[in-house]
């Protein structure tokens, strides 16, 4: 369990650090205002204070969760690993929101020019919207995760068994690090949907300043006044973004947790 903590502490801050230029023109081109508005490709750093600070945690408590319940669910669920994958990664993605989700509000408003800083931003946010403001977009994200991790993780291992029996050993972390890309950057295109939901209502309000009232109301609205295409805006960073980072945080954690359980033996 520690091992996994750290191992995924690592690899998501690698992740969230390395690729957040990517991460923040997403963003700006979901959000209401729209991409110039919210800054463009100016300032693509706002908000890493934010991202740095709650990934480690956020990645690590992911990691904890789903290596630790895993065999729990496949003891349950019998001779099916694809569906222990799956509940093994959706019970880990709502213990990961928990960290995920005030962070992210406090990112995504810093990418989009509503704060200049983390240390004004969250005590804002919390003294004029309460807690309930720095868990904006909490179900939805959940919504968002479940299905991605459904998607990726049963991907994710059936890449790396398929490659190692073609191979006759284990995947190296590189190789694992390819089957990570790969299952990310499918299951992003698949949910960028659910992702323009989660952003604008982190970021609050439409673009007339009209605040949205749940995933309902922002899915009914955005058809309305932009049309169905907006679901998917964002979506080429997105894909890019989760494809890329998907081997450099797979790589980074099998790395990681190779050279840690070496260090315990």
């Amino acid at each position: 369990m520690l091992v996994s903590l750290a191992s995924g502490g690592v690899a998501g801050l690698c992740v969230d650090v390395a690729l957040f230029p990517l991460d923040t023109i997403k963003t700006r081109l979901q959000s209401p205002h729209g991409f110039v508005k919210s800054g463009g490709f100016k300032g693509v750093y706002n908000g890493v204070t934010a991202a740095a600070g709650g990934s480690m945690p956020g990645a690590g408590l992911f990691f904890c969760a789903y290596e630790t319940s895993k065999p729990l669910y496949t003891a349950l669920l019998g001779q099916n690993p694809a569906l222990a994958q799956m509940a093994a990664a959706s019970s880990a993605e709502i213990m990961a929101c928990l960290v995920r989700v005030p962070t992210e509000v406090v990112k995504q408003r810093m990418q989009v020019g509503a704060f200049d800083s983390m240390l004004v931003a969250a005590p804002t946010i919390f003294r004029t919207e309460g807690l309930a403001g720095l868990y904006s977009g909490f179900g939805v994200t959940v919504m968002r995760e479940i299905p991605f991790s459904a998607i990726q993780f049963p991907l994710y291992e059936a890449a790396k068994v398929a490659w190692s029996r073609a191979q006759g050993r284990e995947v190296s972390a590189v190789q694992a690090a390819a089957c990570g890309s790969a299952a990310g950057a499918f299951a992003a295109g698949v949910t960028t949907p659910l992702d323009v939901i989660k952003t604008r209502l982190m970021l609050g309000s439409d673009s007339k300043g009209q605040r949205y009232t749940g995933a309902v109301d922002v899915a009914r609205r955005v058809m309305a006044e932009e049309g169905a295409a907006t679901f998917f805006s964002g979506v080429q960073p997105r894909v890019m973004w989760i494809g890329i980072g998907g081997f450099v945080f797979f790589g980074a954690y099998e790395g990681a947790k190779s050279s840690l359980l070496s260090f315990q033996r």
